[in-house]
């Protein structure tokens, strides 16, 4: 196993101001070498267990790949072929996964639950998705603003719709790397204090073209996330005017990008129009998740002491 402390990545900040900057400067160098077609392969005879009780096409394809690509192999676990579906404790099932692999990748509803795993884990865990956060996507999301407009440090990002996991991550990099998120969410569906700490990286607008005003980033997600399907109908009503148009994005900076994590709703949160423009860069996002995570296992697998 790693010779170097063992680390977790279940939240965005669990890694330090310094520590992401590495990842991303490593995303490039990694995405690059991709691009080039050249062998690099740190990761031969490890082993990446990726454990799913929620269903996913870019989480899987991202990890699954990138582990191949950096010449490791992957086993795919769902609760319903192992015995974490038949009521085993997760300690349980932490201890015994971890003296297998090298390094687990969860996606799965509470926070909580990864964070028990974790503690009893003798391998790095990564946060592939709960319900609270969705650190991976954000690390891709930052580093294709970096890609494409450099540093986010002093950035304004709008984030405009449900004030989900996606969004509690942006607030935690706005934390740590120096910008600010507007929000802007329907009545009722805002942010939960207990998750969004208000400072001056936060401000929150009740009119979503207010909130896009001057960005330069406009962001946003599905209106139900997995989970809350029962409230479907209830939310298209709800949501109805926070599609990002073109509209909102004209409020925005003129070189201001659009992202988001997918997959998209056409007509809904988004218009075709908008994410089928020329700022957007949705599908250098989706691209970027496999090279993020690739640097972000390296780094929890191997540290900086990488070329």
């Amino acid at each position: 196993m790693a010779a170097h402390p063992l680390r977790h990545f279940l939240r965005l900040d669990d890694l330090t101001r310094d520590e992401l900057e590495h990842v991303f400067a490593r995303t490039l160098i990694i995405k690059d070498r991709f691009k080039r077609y050249e062998l690099y392969q740190p990761m031969r005879d490890r082993t990446l267990a990726m454990v799913f009780e929620k269903a996913s096409t870019r989480t899987r394809v991202s990890f699954e790949a990138g582990m191949y690509q950096m010449g490791g192999s992957v086993i795919h676990i769902t609760t319903g072929d192992s015995q974490l579906g038949r009521a085993e404790p997760v300690e349980d099932s932490a201890r015994v996964i971890s003296r297998m692999v090298d390094i687990v990748m969860i996606r799965t509803y509470e926070q909580t639950k990864i964070e028990r795993f974790a503690q009893f884990s003798r391998v790095p865990v990564i946060n592939g998705l709960t319900n609270e956060y969705h650190p991976c996507q954000i690390l891709a999301d930052i580093y294709t603003y970096i890609e494409h407009r450099g540093p986010i440090a002093g950035r304004t990002v709008a984030w405009i719709g449900d004030a989900n996991n996606v969004a509690y991550t942006w607030l935690q990099a706005a934390q740590l790397l120096g910008f600010r998120v507007n929000v802007s969410t329907p009545p009722g569906y805002g942010l939960d204090p207990r998750l969004a700490p208000a400072g001056p990286h936060l401000v929150v607008f009740d009119a979503p073209l207010d909130a896009a005003r001057g960005a330069d980033l406009v962001t946003t997600d599905v209106w139900t996330s997995m989970g809350f399907e029962a409230e479907d109908e209830q939310r298209r009503q709800a949501f109805t005017h926070w599609c990002v148009d073109d509209r909102i994005m004209a409020a925005a900076k003129t070189e201001a990008l659009f992202m988001h994590c997918l997959p998209a709703h056409r007509g809904e949160e988004v218009t075709n129009e908008v994410i089928e423009g020329p700022q957007s860069v949705v599908w250098d996002e989706a691209e970027n998740r496999l090279h993020a995570q690739k640097a972000l296992m390296e780094f929890l697998l191997l540290g900086r002491d990488v070329t």
